[in-house]
């Protein structure tokens, strides 16, 4: 697929995709996410909550936006049709690694050889992290799946997602995330803030040190977003931190979403929305139901804090 748009990604419709049928290639390209996402950490400045290090849905893929390295930035981006990863720098150099079926070691010695001939020297920790098994990219060979389809079709997921959680993202005044992607936990996430610090987090993501998720979640707040894992075809969730009493018990639109106990937080299928007569609005109901859950329960001033 080369230079070819299908319309499933650009008419602005909610592409099917069961995690089933590209589980290895959502893996693998997990993976590839981190390579990238572990250098855009290694050399941007540092943000609160972390929100210099996700990436961003782009109209070919998923880009770091610009990084700074000494006097020029580059970017990294990943293109979802013509499948290639692109490297550029400021100086008008650009490389390129072939988005295929290949192992996780194989992508990370092509990509160091790319960013090693554009100069830019960026040491990074090559240990995944917020997974169960951590396997260096150097060594890994066994995530290695590719399968081109699928991920545009993913990617096409992102981007009518992206569009609906910036809508929502603009109807909130106080501190608000960006909407952004990211590669730890591989799922897009939009975060508003109620002014208020919250109790240290106690941590205990995998592979990932307790203080990545104190400073995460060093206030407090009500995150939405999209993760291509859970359920038939991935699934949207929502929750507070810290979880307000009586938030679980709040009710949330459309009939399909429920609270799911062992994660703490909302979820609504995938295609549920997918297939509702009103797939925007579906998910924009979802959204405020559990902003509101949160809000109201955890009294925030909703009227300095809403347009």
């Amino acid at each position: 697929m080369t230079g070819t748009f299908d319309p499933v990604t650009t008419d602005g419709s909610w592409p099917s995709l069961r995690v089933a049928d590209w589980e290895d290639t959502r893996d693998t390209l997990h993976m590839w996410t981190q390579v990238i996402g572990k250098i855009r950490l290694a050399a941007a400045p540092m943000v609160n909550h972390w929100w210099q290090v996700p990436l961003y849905v782009s109209p070919r893929g998923l880009t770091t936006s610009s990084v700074p390295w000494g006097r020029r930035v580059f970017d990294a981006e990943f293109d979802f049709v013509e499948h290639r990863l692109r490297l550029r720098v400021s100086s008008g150099e650009e490389r390129t690694v072939a988005l295929e079926p290949k192992p996780v070691s194989a992508f990370w010695e092509e990509t160091r050889r790319a960013l090693d001939d554009l100069g830019l020297d960026i040491p990074i920790s090559t240990r995944p992290v917020e997974v169960v098994r951590a396997i260096p990219f150097e060594s890994d060979s066994e995530h290695a799946s590719y399968d081109a389809d699928a991920v545009h079709r993913f990617w096409g997921q992102l981007v009518a997602t992206d569009r609906v959680l910036s809508t929502f993202r603009s109807r909130f005044v106080g501190k608000v995330s960006p909407v952004h992607f990211f590669w730890g936990s591989f799922d897009m996430a939009v975060t508003r803030f109620s002014g208020r610090t919250a109790p240290e987090h106690p941590g205990g993501a995998p592979n990932c040190g307790d203080w990545v998720m104190v400073e995460g979640y060093s206030h407090e707040l009500s995150s939405a977003g999209f993760w291509p894992g859970g359920g038939e075809e991935g699934a949207f969730y929502a929750y507070a931190y810290p979880e307000p009493t009586g938030f679980k018990e709040h009710p949330v639109r459309p009939s399909n979403a429920y609270y799911y106990e062992a994660g703490g937080q909302f979820l609504l299928p995938y295609e549920a929305v997918r297939t509702s007569a009103d797939p925007e609005g579906t998910l924009l109901d979802f959204l405020q139901d559990t902003y509101e859950a949160a809000a109201d329960r955890g009294s925030w001033d909703r009227a300095a804090l809403e347009r």
